[in-house]
């Protein structure tokens, strides 16, 4: 008769713990995922590793088997940040439109997970999709004629444009809503007050700041950047 307590007729099997998942069945992005969640819902002090666990249903310790702490956690979900932006994108026949492009999504990316980017945007994440964005990137300046030390340069300064540019735009949509209505009401409101005879300059364009919102401010930017790489670039678009 077989005893089904039993493996192999040896010492009695051990009881599942209900509700947590064997440690097995926890993987790098299933830890990621659940830790952007716990972030985007709570905020970035949440993400500590006994919180991580208790929200995967497992111990902390076998977080530990896939990550070395907090630090490499962070830094993988500055990965996923920029594998959302570069997955499925193609270059374009135009160099001009391929770092416009790209630009777009890493700030799209940056707003579909505000929390998250306001901490890793600014982050080295040393990891494939990042090494593929910069590839992306560099790519499309050398078909714009720019030798590797221009290449590089003028990479390190749009990407680092468009993640900071998005990150600040992260951080105003992760604040509270009476904090970032508040910010949003002053250019049509505290703006529109100012004393003429005070702030004479200020005074003449205080009515059209309101409309230089978020997208206007992005795509000023970019244009303004771009506009200066294609002055020096030896292929023009």
């Amino acid at each position: 008769m077989t005893d089904h307590g039993v493996q192999g007729g040896g010492a009695p099997a051990p009881a599942a713990r209900r509700g947590r998942p064997p440690s097995t069945a926890l993987n790098r992005d299933r830890i990621l995922d659940a830790a952007r969640a716990l972030v985007e819902r709570e905020g970035p002090d949440a993400l500590t590793l006994r919180r991580l666990g208790a929200e995967l249903g497992s111990n902390h310790t076998a977080v530990l088997r896939h990550f070395s702490g907090k630090e490499d956690i962070l830094l993988g979900l500055a990965e996923q940040l920029i594998e959302e932006a570069v997955t499925g994108y193609e270059p374009t026949d135009s160099w001009r439109e391929t770092l416009a492009g790209l630009a777009r999504r890493v700030r799209s990316a940056c707003l579909t997970h505000p929390q998250v980017a306001a901490v890793v945007a600014g982050r080295v994440s040393r990891r494939d999709a990042e090494f593929r964005g910069a590839d992306l990137v560099i790519g499309a300046l050398r078909q714009a004629g720019f030798g590797d030390r221009e290449a590089a340069r003028y990479y390190r300064a749009l990407a680092d444009t468009a993640l900071a540019m998005g990150a600040q735009e992260a951080a105003l949509a992760a604040l509270d809503s009476t904090a970032r209505e508040g910010d949003r009401l002053a250019w049509r409101r505290e703006y529109l007050a100012v004393s003429p005879t005070a702030y004479p300059h200020l005074a003449s364009v205080a009515p059209h700041l309101a409309a230089a919102d978020e997208d206007d401010q992005f795509e000023t930017v970019l244009g303004l950047l771009l506009d200066a790489v294609e002055l020096r670039a030896p292929h023009k678009p």
